[in-house]
């Protein structure tokens, strides 16, 4: 009796094991969200479209992906929105996490979230328009030298990123005050060159990408770029630091997940990422929009942003925006 009442608790066990095994999920069990926290038409955007490309097309994931933009408070809305979704969901994120905290404009950090990747850099540009009086970096460094608050100066999605600190470095080099300069603040790349073609604004700093297409039509003209040499395609464009302005910024962007993601939803993250940025397609994307690969995994982009929000931190502080 006692073997045989062994042998049902035995069995019931193995069934109730069974039963979970066949019923547990297997990630991701659900269609993937990349979150773009702008406006279409800016980088954070193409970003996210590109992932979303490369990785349906290459048939890295079998899941459904679809982008979502949540423009707003320079990546806030779009990041506190992150902070509620489930692992399938990720989003870009850039300098721009990092500054917002330090500048006191928000409340989150990058250990708010849980960083899976950083994915490329990119070169920025000064930009004005093609029938605007400032022509070279030179009339632009005089004009601002005479009257700081005389021209308009967009940047985006928020005060303090990349695009920004890039630009600060070179007025300080120049002998301009940074917090003399009249910023306007947009939501994302594609506003701020659409207010410049407009004549809404004077000057852009903003990534080469944004603005090359816009250059080599002759709409706008981009005065210098923030790159150690010049870009192919815009052999015409100077570095600064041929302007005589030694500054060498790239801009990086990557990804990252909510908070407390599981470990094998991160195994999952960095195997399909670590695949995508191994194809030609995504090489592609990068030589087209003027990207650098500079690829990390999740281990290494943790690093990475905790060495980033040092320097930020420091170059913040000596830009007088603390």
């Amino acid at each position: 009796m006692k073997k045989v009442l062994v042998l049902m608790i035995s069995f019931l066990l193995l069934t109730s094991c069974f039963q979970k095994n066949e019923n547990s999920e297997v990630f991701p069990s659900k269609d993937l969200h990349i979150i773009a926290s702008a406006s279409p038409g800016g980088g954070w955007d193409r970003t996210a479209r590109s992932i979303k490309r490369v990785l349906s097309e290459a048939g890295i994931t079998k899941q459904s992906i679809t982008v979502e933009n949540k423009p707003g408070g320079g990546g806030e809305v779009g990041w506190r929105y992150l902070q509620n979704q489930n692992s399938n969901a990720i989003s870009v994120n850039s300098s721009l996490l990092l500054t917002n905290h330090l500048l006191g404009q928000s409340q989150l950090t990058y250990e708010d979230f849980t960083p899976l990747a950083i994915l490329a850099t990119e070169w920025i540009s000064v930009t004005v328009n093609k029938e605007s009086k400032i022509q070279t970096t030179s009339d632009l460094i005089s004009q601002l030298k005479r009257d700081p608050k005389s021209l308009k100066v967009g940047i985006a999605p928020g005060l303090g990123n990349g695009d920004q600190l890039s630009f600060v470095q070179i007025l300080k080099k120049a002998g301009v005050d940074p917090a003399d300069i009249d910023f306007v603040v947009y939501d994302s790349g594609g506003e701020i060159v659409n207010a410049l073609l407009e004549g809404k604004i004077d000057v852009i700093t903003t990534a080469v990408s944004e603005v090359e297409e816009h250059h080599q039509e002759g709409n706008l003209q981009i005065l210098a770029v923030s790159s150690e040499k010049r870009i192919e395609g815009l052999e015409d464009v100077p570095t600064w630091t041929e302007e005589g302005i030694e500054i060498v910024f790239p801009h990086w962007r990557g990804i990252m997940g909510p908070p407390d993601m599981k470990d094998e939803e991160v195994s999952y993250w960095n195997d399909v990422i670590e695949e995508m940025v191994k194809t030609e397609e995504w090489k592609e994307i990068l030589k087209n929009n003027e990207w650098n690969n500079f690829y990390k995994n999740s281990d290494q982009a943790k690093e990475f942003l905790k060495e980033q929000n040092k320097l930020y931190y420091e170059l913040l502080n000596d830009s007088g925006l603390l």
